[in-house]
């Protein structure tokens, strides 16, 4: 078995008799404490959060008291952590915060694509081409232009990595993570923005610190908790129909925040008390070797993880059956395989 520098197998599909396919990957669980409780392969894997980083993105404005500013909703701040489908509800979501910031989508420097299959569908009917209020990112795009306008900085230039407003984020970042600024390392996300390569496990500390964040300035602490609080309101606006973000925080019930990203990651944060009265926020965070391009190693693993955490009611749940079928069926639905974590996950907490 031929190794991948910093990863190893974590989900294997069979056909028959035989494993088939390996999807390599690392993992990495820290509590709010910064203890590392359990991880596979390199917990200190650096690599891109991706569309995981949008909680994070949005932390600056909302901590410098920017709903208020422009009295927004719970909703509206979801969609600011969103990699949404480009729902019409979703679009009504957006054009209400351009409304009230004084906005207009031309602004907007995500770019454009089509929505997910039932939308799109619907709008090939009405002769409607995508604009870019359907881009998945255009929610974290809105989020950032609101904090540059409450802050009367520049619109035009509100990507550059220098800009004031990708400044604090990357302040953030690295303050949430426990990671010098300057080892953060810059890239271009697909909708244009900075985004920042860590490790796997600093990012895991700071899922567990946005869902538990103790040890900050009362803030932060409060910026925290309406970031979370509204993903946990709005799990709709966060994904849309059939993805995991949206169906894993609304079978969870306010135990969970959870946020894909590109390229096989994904950050789940396990809220303080879900697993007992006095239980420490967590952070998961996993990222699969060869970008997981449907998924079917990234909704093992979720699954996997869950029932380690002993949610096996929610995760056996008919809501959630779109996303925890160990069943591999062919294009006639015939049951030829399965798809299954390569070793049983094991997590002590406090």
């Amino acid at each position: 078995m031929k190794k991948i520098k910093g990863y190893a197998p974590l989900v294997q599909v069979t056909r028959g008799r035989i494993v088939e396919s390996l999807h390599f990957g690392a993992l990495a669980i820290v509590d709010s404490a910064g203890t590392l409780l359990a991880s596979l392969a390199d917990p200190k894997l650096v690599t891109f959060p991706r569309s995981s980083m949008k909680p994070f993105q949005v932390l600056p404005f909302v901590e410098r008291g920017g709903l208020e500013k422009f009295n927004l909703t719970e909703e509206e701040l979801a969609i600011m952590c969103a990699s949404h489908a480009g729902t019409d509800r979703h679009v009504e979501v957006l054009k209400s915060i351009h409304n009230k910031v004084g906005l207009h989508e031309g602004n907007l420097q995500c770019g454009t694509h089509w929505p997910e299959k039932d939308t799109a569908e619907a709008m090939k009917l009405r002769g409607e081409e995508p604009t870019p209020f359907r881009h998945n990112c255009s929610g974290k795009h809105t989020g950032m232009l609101a904090a540059a306008k409450m802050r009367d900085l520049s619109l035009n230039d509100y990507l550059d990595p220098e800009h004031p407003i990708q400044r604090s984020i990357r302040k953030a970042m690295a303050e949430m993570s426990g990671t010098p600024a300057k080892e953060l390392i810059l890239g271009i996300d697909g909708c244009s923005a900075p985004v920042y390569a860590l490790q796997i496990c600093n990012f895991a500390s700071a899922v567990a610190r946005l869902c538990d964040p103790d040890n900050f300035g009362s803030e932060r602490e409060e910026a925290c908790h309406k970031i979370t609080d509204a993903m946990i309101h709005y799990p709709f606006m966060i994904a849309g129909p059939h993805r995991l973000d949206t169906a894993l925080m609304e079978v969870m019930q306010g135990k969970v925040i959870s946020k894909g990203g590109a390229e096989g990651f994904q950050m789940i944060g396990i809220m303080p008390g879900a697993l007992h009265s006095r239980s420490r926020g967590i952070g998961i965070v996993f990222k699969i070797a060869d970008g997981d391009p449907n998924r079917r190693a990234t909704h093992c693993l979720t699954t996997a993880l869950m029932k380690a955490f002993g949610f096996e009611k929610e995760m056996a749940s008919e809501a959630f059956s779109e996303f925890s079928s160990p069943v591999l069926k062919n294009w006639r639905g015939l049951d030829v395989g399965t798809i299954r974590p390569v070793r049983k996950i094991k997590v002590r907490w406090n």
